[in-house]
């Protein structure tokens, strides 16, 4: 069992917490392809998508898919299973509730921000603080984290509210990231920004 408020007392750099009025929560890749893996942080990633809607928060739900392997790159070459958009693995899980006004960033790569529309949306919204919550921790939502980073947004990262297929992949994550992109947060700590 991982004690994440230790983790984040002993690896947080910076101990900032998130502007509300500046923040937008990016939920990356909860589809059914990666419903093991989601599970247990799923009723963590409710309670914060519910807390968000109530304090006027913006959700961002990226949604990985492919049209075919043939064109999926590199990323097919590497894994030989892939997502391939409109199949039911592509679908978001029904326990999520995503709502017509969240915002859906379709991606065919570990990068949120890459050859989508994602940035310009959060600039839209005049957000300034992303907090990365999903799966995995050491894939999607860790390349995602270290991009917003370098494209000058403070991005705050769930403890326990990302999950991957390995305890050690997540450790490490989350003391790279501690050290040098993001500040760590639990989803309790996040949820009492949001109500504050």
């Amino acid at each position: 069992m991982i004690d994440n408020e230790k983790i984040i007392q002993d690896l947080n750099t910076h101990h900032w917490m998130p502007q509300k009025e500046k923040t937008g929560i990016l939920l990356i890749d909860l589809q059914e392809y990666f419903r093991g893996i989601i599970d247990p942080i799923l009723d963590n990633l409710n309670r914060i998508i519910q807390a968000a809607r109530q304090a006027g928060v913006p959700l961002f739900f990226t949604q990985h898919g492919h049209e075919s392997a043939e064109e999926s790159g590199i990323l097919g070459q590497w894994w030989s299973d892939l997502i391939i958009k409109g199949s039911d693995d592509a679908s978001f899980l029904p326990e999520l509730e995503v709502r017509e006004d969240d915002t859906v960033i379709p991606k065919a790569t570990y990068s949120a921000f890459y050859d989508t529309e994602l940035e310009t949306k959060l600039k839209e919204q005049g957000i300034e603080d992303v907090v990365v919550g999903g799966v995995m921790t050491n894939l999607c939502c860790e390349t995602t984290a270290r991009e917003a980073f370098v494209r000058n947004y403070r991005v705050f990262f769930l403890a326990d509210g990302t999950s991957t297929v390995s305890k050690d992949f997540h450790l490490a994550t989350l003391k790279n990231l501690s050290y040098g992109f993001a500040t760590l947060l639990t989803c309790d700590r996040l949820l009492k920004s949001l109500k504050a």
